[in-house]
């Protein structure tokens, strides 16, 4: 598959920069989307460019995503080299910024329990700073009513919700993936950053990016980035792409 001309031309740029962090959300991104969240996988191809764009000079990876970080990290098995962030960019690996309501949590969580029991489906997904209401699985009319009645519930939570592809989640800390990508870029000391997503949670990373950054969306749907691919095997393209042509680069010096 050959790239945009549009698009291969500022990865080119991107690439020259002194120091490149490249960024991707993981489902519907890095993995394909799956009916079982637990089967998700990155593409080998993709987890394989990511990787090795870790390991060259100057060059940090990431994965920043909506899944706990250590669901994140048992799915994706990225070494240590590339840098993972859970929770919708609130968690990394020192934990979270603020504290945890632990008594809202729990409260939410037995809610959405509620809600989901009798409608097949339709299920719960609890993480350490947010419960998320999955109706992927479920008909049209069981998936709209958990999500009618989850809404309705969430006017009595002081929660942050976040509505994705045929995911209601509820967080009760803030989450933000433009904030997380602003650490990993303040971290790794970044002079130009490429970011992936494909879902409405990533178009806060896609507001936040600078001048010399690269937002790819991935799929349809309206969006901030200025450049779009159709599938996760088009995002592994892309990442070999910005992989040899960093390579290359770091090769001449």
């Amino acid at each position: 598959m050959e790239l945009p001309h549009e698009l291969a031309t500022a990865l080119d740029v991107a690439a020259r920069s002194p120091r490149l962090l490249v960024t991707s959300d993981f489902d519907g991104t890095l993995s394909p989307i799956v009916n079982n969240p637990a089967d998700a996988r990155p593409l080998p191809d993709a987890g394989q460019a990511l990787i090795e764009l870790a390991d060259l000079p100057a060059t940090s990876a990431a994965l920043i995503s909506g899944r706990a970080l250590r669901d994140l990290r048992t799915l994706s098995s990225m070494p240590p080299t590339v840098s993972l962030v859970g929770s919708h960019g609130a968690e990394f690996d020192s934990g979270f910024a603020t504290d945890i309501d632990l008594g809202l949590l729990q409260k939410i969580t037995d809610t959405l329990a509620s809600i989901a029991s009798g409608k097949p489906g339709v299920t719960v997904e609890t993480k350490p700073a947010s419960v998320a209401l999955h109706v992927r699985n479920a008909s049209p009319v069981h998936g709209a009513a958990a999500l009618r009645e989850a809404r309705a519930a969430s006017d009595s939570w002081n929660a942050y919700a976040t509505e994705g592809k045929a995911v209601l989640e509820f967080a009760v800390i803030s989450t933000d993936k433009g904030e997380a990508i602003d650490i990993l870029r303040e971290r790794h000391g970044a002079t130009a950053v490429v970011f992936f997503g494909d879902d409405v949670t990533d178009e806060k990373a896609f507001r936040r990016l600078r001048d010399a950054d690269i937002g790819v969306k991935v799929g349809p749907g309206e969006t901030a980035a200025a450049y779009r691919v159709d599938s996760p095997e088009s995002v592994a393209t892309t990442l070999r792409y910005v992989l040899d042509v960093r390579r290359h680069l770091s090769d001449q010096q």
